[in-house]
């Protein structure tokens, strides 16, 4: 039976309870939905992106300005219909006031979307990175703590061109919104330097044969940018391995996370040496960095280090966290000052400061890095340089950037 609360109020004025009894009496759970793709092709990287969520709930023993937080899971399979289906069931049956998620490029354009109908629902983005989530139409009641795909890419076109020496790269993406971001994050600074991008291949989410999509690469080009995530990075890299690919590649953030570095077989050849960048780091050596790793391994399944999922969703959840604490866990004003507070909020990460832009996105440091084998035999990706506070429009002026179009398949070229 639930006891309304001037009922308990009027129970603890008869019995002569104190104020913190009555306090502690008074609390109450707070619901925060975690949506991730526990489904489809991308079920390792939604499984690992709980776990981070996880992991920073129980930095604060499950709780909140003494309230407890209770987990309510949502499952997507990545598409934006079953994104939104999963949220509609966190917001409108399951009365989530908070929701982090979704975690895939297209599901966070429709989230983002679906948010503005919901504006009493505060919605913090798990690992989605399409750039357009927040760079344009963005919405007041969605966050993101964990930049765009864009960002990811800082540093990486200019090493790929002065230092590989890679003049002319083919692309091998996905065809949607999040790996048109990371295209075109690599792409703004590779052109930039005198780079050229004669060839790009989109393939659908699960795609199982890229045979064809391995024959259409040009054999003249110095190597090969991946953007595939999940299995669809491992059926690639497995089968371009298999074909006798022999162009180096260059890798887009979740190409080389640790969901598709712990998998097994011949593919960890071709990835030896792969150049890439994005959020993390895994021989970042700092102490915040390490005692987030030891934290993490806790969780049941684990990788050696934590993927960028994990990181995201584990940023997100501590935006929330903090936010909650700060304004006492109360929501009862459809979280107006929860949201305040978030927009102002500015704290140290495992991965350096983040703070938000005027649109709510995340202003953080990038990591560049390249796939290495380290001392266990596992391979990680070692750290090379740190792009520090990187910001949604790769520290071009927002008018100039914003001429640049909207990221798409043809956007941008230089062929």
């Amino acid at each position: 039976m639930r006891i309304h609360r001037r009922t308990l109020l009027a129970l603890a004025l008869a019995t002569g309870l104190t104020a913190p009894a009555m306090a502690v009496a008074q609390a109450e759970d707070i619901k925060i939905g975690v949506l991730a793709t526990f489904e489809g092709a991308f079920t390792v990287l939604g499984e690992d992106g709980e776990r981070g969520a996880l992991t920073a709930l129980d930095e604060v023993g499950g709780m909140a300005a003494g309230n407890k937080i209770v987990v309510v899971r949502g499952s997507s399979d990545a598409s934006p219909d079953s994104a939104i289906r999963a949220a509609r069931k966190l917001v409108e049956q399951d009365g989530v006031k908070i929701l982090v998620g979704p975690l895939s490029g297209d599901e966070g354009i429709a989230v983002k979307d679906y948010a503005k109908t919901q504006p009493g629902v505060t919605f913090i983005n798990g690992s989605s990175a399409a750039q357009d989530t927040t760079l344009r139409d963005p919405a007041e009641n969605f966050f993101r703590f964990s930049t765009d795909g864009a960002q990811w890419m800082a540093g990486l076109g200019t090493y790929a061109y002065n230092e590989k020496g890679y003049k002319n790269v083919a692309v091998v993406a996905e065809d949607y919104s999040f790996p048109y971001t990371q295209v075109f994050g690599f792409m703004a600074e590779f052109c930039k330097a005198g780079g050229k991008v004669p060839s790009k291949s989109w393939v659908p989410i699960g795609n199982k044969d890229y045979s064809s999509v391995i024959a259409a690469i040009p054999d003249d080009v110095d190597a090969v940018y991946v953007a595939l995530g999940g299995a669809d990075a491992v059926n690639f890299l497995t089968q371009f391995q298999q074909s006798g690919g022999e162009a180096p590649l260059i890798g887009g953030s979740i190409t080389v996370d640790q969901t598709v570095l712990t998998s097994k077989g011949r593919l960890r050849d071709v990835l030896i040496g792969t150049p890439a960048a994005g959020p993390t780091a895994d021989t970042n050596d700092t102490p915040e960095w390490n005692a987030f790793v030891e934290a993490y391994k806790k969780q049941e399944g684990a990788f050696p280090s934590p993927s960028l999922f994990a990181h995201a969703y584990y940023i997100g959840m501590k935006a929330a966290l903090l936010a909650l604490e700060e304004t006492g866990g109360k929501l009862d004003d459809d979280g107006a000052n929860f949201r305040k507070v978030l927009s102002s909020l500015s704290f140290e990460t495992p991965t350096g400061k983040v703070s938000l832009d005027k649109n709510r996105n995340a202003i953080a440091d990038i990591y560049l890095t390249e796939v290495t084998e380290g001392p266990d035999g596992n391979l990680l990706n070692k750290l090379i340089k740190v792009v520090p506070q990187v910001n949604q429009t790769l520290g071009i002026d927002e008018a100039e950037f914003l001429a640049l179009g909207a990221v798409s398949r043809e956007n941008p070229s230089c062929p």
